[in-house]
């Protein structure tokens, strides 16, 4: 008993086991998915962007002025709302947005609802499948991007299937407890009436189920809404990517833009659907009929916008993807510099460049999967784990940026006596502020509390990078003493009086370069932009320039752009 309660049981090695099964056997059955998926899902994103903004506002705002029976207050948020969308130059995300709620709630009503019929027509299914949708509603959604980047690759398809898994749960609990809730005595009737059990499913316990199998749809639309900024880590575009980026560069601003954005598209879901729910429910209770033409004309409706969008979306698909390349960046201002100055570079050549945000372990995976083309943001011992895994797995560049990148523990200036990481004694109540817990700096700080005696006692307090400056900017602005753990180069140094301090022991790294790699086969593929990828190498005030410039409020292209404008001696000995 004693053992068995010190031995863990090795349940991840289990899981693990079986993700990575599932991977190597159902591989083909799963780049078809993603395939179609993937097509589906660019065709209804392109068709979307490609309706004028003002078209779909005006188109958008006329539907909810019929649809809330020619009530104002709806249809005039709307309109506000869109606009302030297109104001804030959201539009394109927020198009993609409304792809991946929309596609992950329509397969999570299909997928829920015959489940739920299923569960409320028996028992035992009942009982098995209750904690299944436990399990599903109660796990964090994080855990579930490390099963769909296996299975899927990064993009909006692992996206839909994080969100379908984490929001399902309450169509299935709703259209059974609807179903169950209907009046014996009617389904008796049905019964005693010789109606079968299809009828009776169909024409009764359905249309008397629908008020609440609407509310699980509602509720499963918002929990889609609230996976979109869990997705973008995977590299699912859209609204997501803004507040992932404003929180990863602690940008309060930007982040309340883009979070309003999604509380827009929040509310606007959420009133219609509610307002489906009511329209169900007038009928239901007063025995309302819509007219047969005006059935008519909203089927065709319905059936004209979508065959709009799809061909739209069909005629954008075509357009040649010759030459299309497809960078992996993580959203810090080191790598969103270098990661746009050189896909600039390669637009200017003629190419077609894509750029993909994603969380470090995303992005290394991403490319040696052949998901991404390159990268141009390497830490070969920052990212040591990553780079033991996956770098034998992709062609090595070189260095875009030699020993100039450094991590280290860093004070602000005004702490005047601590210079070196042996001046350090009781500091701070004795804690380092670190960056995200299984990355090589939090990996490198543990290391160096353990190899310093005059660090006994101490610890490394594991948050997110947005998070560790927040907690230094409040510091600072109180001239409290404060020690993070943190790289260089970094924007906090031009924000900033910091120090990072001596490291005698070399325990949280050397110098070391800044790496390009690329997805095997791309110098076969694009020989040119290969080579380009190859050649691209610029000093620390180069890239310091454009951080700069981007910290002082340029849009990361627009810094990319000036800086290649004003180096071009530089940019043409890459492109030779």
């Amino acid at each position: 008993m004693i053992d068995f309660l010190e031995n863990p049981i090795p349940i991840a090695a289990w899981v693990d086991n079986i993700v990575e099964w599932l991977t190597e056997n159902l591989a083909v059955f799963f780049s078809i998915i993603q395939s179609i998926g993937q097509f589906l899902m660019d065709i209804m994103s392109n068709g979307l962007s490609a309706v004028p903004p003002i078209v779909m506002m005006v188109v958008l705002t006329v539907a909810a002025y019929f649809i809330f029976k020619k009530r104002w207050q709806m249809p005039v948020f709307i309109l506000v709302g869109l606009l302030f969308i297109y104001n804030q130059d959201m539009w394109s995300d927020l198009m993609y947005t409304l792809t991946l709620v929309i596609l992950s709630s329509l397969i999570s009503v299909a997928v829920g609802v015959p489940i739920g019929i299923l569960m409320s027509k028996s028992n035992k299914t009942e009982a098995i499948i209750k904690p299944i949708l436990d399990v599903m509603q109660t796990m964090p959604g994080f855990v579930y991007l490390i099963p769909a980047v296996a299975f899927f690759g990064i993009g909006m398809v692992p996206g839909v299937f994080a969100s379908v898994i984490f929001a399902v749960p309450p169509t299935v609990r709703l259209t059974n407890l609807g179903i169950r809730q209907v009046d014996n005595e009617l389904k008796e009737a049905s019964d005693s009436f010789g109606g079968t059990n299809w009828q009776k499913l169909y024409k009764l316990e359905i249309p008397l189920a629908k008020g609440s199998i609407f509310a699980g749809i509602n509720q499963t639309i918002m929990l889609s809404l609230s996976m979109v900024v869990i997705s973008s880590m995977i590299g699912a575009p859209g609204l997501g990517q803004g507040v992932l980026a404003a929180v990863q560069r602690s940008e309060v601003g930007s982040g309340f833009v883009y979070g309003v954005g999604i509380v827009i598209l929040a509310i606007i879901m959420d009133r219609l659907a509610q307002r489906m729910n009511q329209s169900s429910a007038e009928k239901v209770n007063e025995h309302v009929k819509t007219p047969k033409r005006q059935k008519q004309i909203m089927r065709l409706s319905i059936a004209a916008a979508v065959v709009v969008i799809t061909t739209l979306g069909l005629m954008t698909s075509n357009r040649s993807a010759r030459g299309s390349i497809t960078l992996s960046y993580i959203n810090l201002d080191t790598e969103l510099a270098s990661t746009n100055v050189i896909a600039q570079v390669l637009r200017d050549e003629g190419y077609e460049v894509n750029t993909i945000a994603l969380d470090i372990p995303v992005m290394w995976e991403a490319v040696a999967n052949g998901e991404a083309d390159a990268m141009v943001g390497a830490w070969p011992a920052t990212n040591k784990t990553q780079y033991d895994m996956f770098g034998d797995q992709m062609d090595k560049l070189g260095a875009n940026l030699e020993n100039s990148a450094q991590t280290g523990l860093v004070v602000p200036a005004y702490m005047e006596d601590v210079e070196s990481i042996e001046d350090l004694t009781d500091q701070a109540d004795q804690e380092i502020v670190g960056v995200e817990p299984g990355t090589g700096t939090s990996d490198a700080t543990d290391e160096t509390i353990d190899a310093y005696p005059n660090l006994s006692g101490w610890e490394q307090v594991n948050s997110s990078t947005a998070a560790m400056i927040a907690e230094l900017d409040q510091a600072i602005k109180q001239e409290e003493p404060i020690v993070v753990s943190i790289f260089a180069p970094h924007w906090i140094f031009s924000r900033y009086d910091l120090t990072m301090l001596e490291d005698p022991k070399e325990t949280m790294g050397v110098p070391e370069n800044i790496e390009t790699m690329a997805r095997e086969g791309l110098e076969e593929d694009e020989p040119e932009a290969y080579q380009i990828l190859d050649n691209f190498q610029w000093e620390i005030d180069d890239i310091q320039s454009v951080m700069f410039e981007i910290e002082n409020g340029a849009e990361p292209e627009e810094a990319a752009q000036n800086w290649i404008e004003e180096n071009p001696e530089k940019v043409e000995s890459w492109t030779e």
